[in-house]
């Protein structure tokens, strides 16, 4: 099939399926794309009814090419690759010349990526801070030496010049081993740990997705040390044999991938409640909770999880700096509702 692709119009391309035509239909217009797009990107695009199959808009990604078909896909105009400030309000702990802690908001993207080119934390860096972040740590991650989860609160750290940024860099990549950086995070997870206090080193990598991680074998292509520390701190609902409905863990972190705490809990068979990737299997636990508890449970749509400490060196003056942000106004409405079904 030579360039099976005909300009429509600027951002419209008409396919007709060749006589080899099969599969999946957001797989079939990903491999005829020649990697334009990505295969998550074109799954949304035909989701949001860009896509139509012999005259109609489609919205299943799974449906089925045949031998004929006609595609007529609408095509999002090219994406500026340099984030623009915005006005989004932040909340700062502090601010010097050198660095910038704040606490992020649950809901909030750290960096512009597919899906999320505005409205990100990097936009309202830039604002905040005007020039002083152009091109630190690159173009569209500016500043940024850690992240956190969209779906996850706490306090993040951010460098204004290139000397923090590589300092704190630094600090990160060496997960707190020779000094004084610190993370500690607070977890709402279903039941309780059958030992109060103690450590999950098990390696992580893909789990067949861009995104989503799991459990890896040491020998696997993909697998990276991951290590996090735990300790019960509250237990709700406790039963005679001591067992727990749900409870509150404290998780310090040496290593730093990507869902760490998320798919080590699960891992251990104690998810995060409200987790949609890796504590789905759990959502019917709601049940055995008391009404008002359930109730609660049920509407709350992140992962319990909150970044409560942050402890690194600065950068300039080799001060330990040591901040902590409260528990946000979901997590402890949540925690709340559990300690009332008692």
């Amino acid at each position: 099939m030579n360039d099976p692709f005909k300009q429509a119009t600027a951002n419209r391309k008409v396919l007709t399926a060749g006589e080899d035509a099969a599969g999946r239909l957001d797989s079939f217009l990903t491999d005829a794309l020649s990697g334009e797009f990505s295969r998550n990107r074109i799954k949304a695009l035909i989701e949001q009814g860009a896509v139509s199959v012999n005259g109609k808009p489609v919205n299943e990604p799974k449906k089925k090419v045949q031998p004929g078909d006609v595609f007529e896909i609408d095509l999002p105009e090219p994406e500026d690759p340099e984030p623009k400030g915005e006005n989004i309000p932040l909340d700062v702990l502090y601010e010097d010349s050198d660095l910038i802690v704040l606490c992020k908001p649950a809901g909030l993207v750290v960096h512009p990526g597919a899906g999320n080119w505005t409205g990100t934390l990097v936009n309202a860096l830039i604002h905040h801070c005007g020039s002083s972040l152009s091109g630190i740590g690159g173009v569209k991650r500016p500043g940024i030496v850690h992240r956190l989860d969209k779906e996850t609160s706490g306090v993040m750290v951010v460098a204004k010049n290139d000397a923090a940024h590589r300092h704190l860099s630094d600090q990160f990549a060496d997960h707190g081993r020779t000094g004084p950086l610190e993370r500690a995070y607070r977890a709402v997870v279903w039941g309780r740990p059958r030992q109060l206090k103690g450590t999950i080193d098990a390696p992580l990598g893909r789990a067949g997705d861009r995104t989503k991680r799991a459990v890896k074998r040491e020998d696997s292509d993909d697998a990276r040390e991951a290590i996090t520390h735990y300790e019960v701190v509250e237990r709700y609902l406790e039963k005679p044999d001591g067992t727990s409905l749900a409870s509150t863990i404290e998780c310090h972190l040496e290593t730093g991938r990507t869902h760490q705490i998320r798919v080590h809990m699960a891992h251990i068979g104690h998810p995060l409640i409200g987790d949609p990737e890796y504590g789905a299997a759990f959502r019917t636990k709601a049940n055995l909770l008391p009404e008002a508890a359930k109730t609660v449970v049920n509407q709350f749509h992140r992962q319990a999880l909150h970044a409560f400490m942050l402890q690194f060196e600065h950068p300039s003056t080799g001060e330990t700096m040591h901040f902590e942000a409260p528990m946000p106004a979901d997590m402890a409405a949540l925690i709340d509702a559990l300690r009332s079904g008692e």
